[in-house]
């Protein structure tokens, strides 16, 4: 259960700490039965491979900050740089081994405590760990006496290297027994389809990412008021995610006026002047596990009336797409419902002509899709066509997570199209992060307010009580 504290308006749980600091977490059984599930479709002379991200550098001794590979992050929970999961069939079974950085005082001097070979061990569901230093040597033999090779490629070219040459090297033993690799796989399908179902635990890793996500977005609006810089916004938004121990997962969008037409605009360098939209398009991570907003307010409080009319709009069509998130529902039917509602809409505006082309006329003014999957990345793994481009979307199934988020957008810059005057400038995007269960779906975003009495109740509020 959880309250909006009337001072900070930070998120809080039930027991009063912030709730990005308790709360549910993955445990090591169920680390371990991801494993199973992966290895039992393995074959026994297969060896896994995946390697975790390299650091990206930024300029000379700066890095970017760091963030573990989604698929070792699934399977481990490991977060250090410098690391490589393998699994093997050994005499009693799968042998899942985890490869980290050694521990080194000088190091550990300039970059923090590292829990080294036998911390690794201790603190995580694997059955053996290695120095990353012995891995270079350690890893060909095992690639020698595998016969099929399970390599996530393209993380480290170092790994995807020493697999290649492994398979085209032609040694005695391969010649006279046979031995040694003979075909490589990518398991990155098999985890993906995994990942796609969330279990209880993740969902509440979800659940909480959104509503530290939803009560940024409230302290933004709060704030606002004509004249305020992107930046400011942006910096309200991330402060929100930090003080409640969490981080952005992906870089946020606050776009005023006509920069908010702009689907990935990402400069956030410039003012919201009298009369703009603001969209705002941000979100956080949870112990890896992402969330996904995006909201479009007045920054003075009041919708004009051709803002209303866009709006409204677009509220109708996210809460049609939303009641097409049930089990058995393809994967495309929010999308289908949402050009529906939007088509009418700007039918009935005058925008669009009423023709059976309308909805393919709507592209001039919805470019993207209506959502995409959501999990340990912002933009998850999962197949949307399994047959194929011609082939039916993936219908829905409990556990899966969906971002809604129809839009309009009619940039006053364009000069490929005729913009209507009377909405010239207006961008407006609504997004929502929707569970589906066997219930029908869940809203995990709820918190964060969209109709326009309570937006325009809102904005402005913390400015009003400093006056």
């Amino acid at each position: 259960m959880t309250e909006i504290d009337a001072d900070s308006h930070r998120l809080k749980n039930a027991s009063g700490l912030g709730i990005g600091m308790s709360g549910s977490h993955i445990g090591p059984d169920e680390y371990r039965a991801r494993q199973r599930r992966l290895l039992d479709q393995l074959s026994d002379d297969a060896l896994l491979i995946i390697p975790n991200h390299c650091a990206a550098v930024r300029t000379n001794d700066v890095e970017h900050p760091y963030r573990s590979h989604s698929d070792l992050l699934y399977l481990t929970g490991w977060t250090e740089q410098d690391s490589l999961l393998t699994a093997h069939h050994g005499l009693d079974g799968w042998v899942v081994t985890l490869f980290v950085p050694p521990r080194d005082t000088l190091k550990e001097i300039w970059t923090g405590i590292r829990p080294g070979i036998e911390g690794a061990l201790e603190s995580h569901p694997i059955d053996a760990t290695e120095s990353f230093d012995d891995a270079t040597e350690l890893l060909p033999m095992m690639i020698r006496r595998a016969g099929t090779i399970a390599l996530a490629v393209g993380i480290d070219s170092r790994f995807d290297d020493m697999v290649h040459s492994a398979m085209k090297e032609r040694n005695r033993d391969k010649q006279r027994f046979g031995s040694g690799p003979n075909r490589v796989i990518d398991p990155a399908g098999l985890i993906s389809e995994m990942r796609l179902r969330k279990s209880e635990a993740e969902v509440d890793l979800m659940r909480r990412a959104a509503e530290i996500a939803a009560a940024a977005h409230i302290d933004a609006m709060r704030a606002a008021s004509p004249g305020i810089g992107e930046w400011d916004l942006q910096a309200i938004i991330e402060a929100g995610f930090m003080h409640s121990r969490s981080r952005w997962s992906y870089p946020s969008i606050v776009a005023g006026g006509d920069r908010a037409t702009i689907l990935h605009y990402h400069n956030n360098d410039t003012a919201v002047e009298d009369g703009e939209l603001v969209l705002i398009d941000a979100g956080c991570e949870v112990q890896g596990y992402a969330s996904d907003i995006t909201r479009t307010f007045p920054v003075n409080g009041h919708f004009s009336e051709p803002q209303r009319e866009i709006y409204e709009i677009v509220l109708a069509a996210q809460k049609a797409a939303i009641d097409q998130c049930t089990v058995g529902n393809p994967f495309d039917a929010p999308h289908d419902a949402a050009k529906r509602v939007l088509a009418a809409g700007l039918v009935r505006l005058g925008v669009l002509e009423e023709t059976e082309e309308s909805e393919e006329a709507l592209g001039r003014w919805y470019m993207h899709n209506t959502g995409h999957w959501l999990g340990l990345d912002v933009h998850d793994v999962g197949v949307y066509l399994p047959g194929g481009s011609d082939g039916d979307a993936r219908p829905f199934e409990s556990g899966m997570v969906i971002t809604v988020e129809p839009g309009l957008y009619f940039g006053a810059w364009r000069t490929d199209v005729e913009v209507p005057q009377r909405y010239s400038g207006i961008g407006i995007r609504i997004e929502d992060d929707v569970l589906i269960t066997e219930k029908g779906p869940i809203l995990l975003t709820a918190s964060c307010p969209k109709e326009i009495d309570e937006i325009e109740a809102l904005v402005g509020t913390a400015t009003e009580e400093t006056r």
